[in-house]
């Protein structure tokens, strides 16, 4: 049996994930290594930290979804 070349692994991987009913999704995300990174993480939280507090309403539906999981834990 000879050695399959990376790309045809690859191939052959992909096609057992699509026989599973799988298929392929890529998504893109910041780049953690980045000088920036940080920062832009601590802007993104105090956006969405502001956005929690004046939304009650929000906070109030959230809650009343956590009381309704009571007992879905083993």
């Amino acid at each position: 049996m000879g050695t399959l070349h990376v790309n045809e692994r690859v191939q052959k991987y992909r096609a057992e994930l699509r026989r599973a009913g799988l298929r392929p999704f890529q998504i893109w995300v910041r780049d953690t290594r980045s000088p920036d990174f940080a920062e832009e993480c601590r802007r993104q939280s105090r956006i969405v930290a502001q956005a929690d507090r004046d939304d009650t309403a929000m906070q109030q539906f959230m809650d009343e979804a956590l009381a309704d999981v009571d007992g879905w834990t083993p």
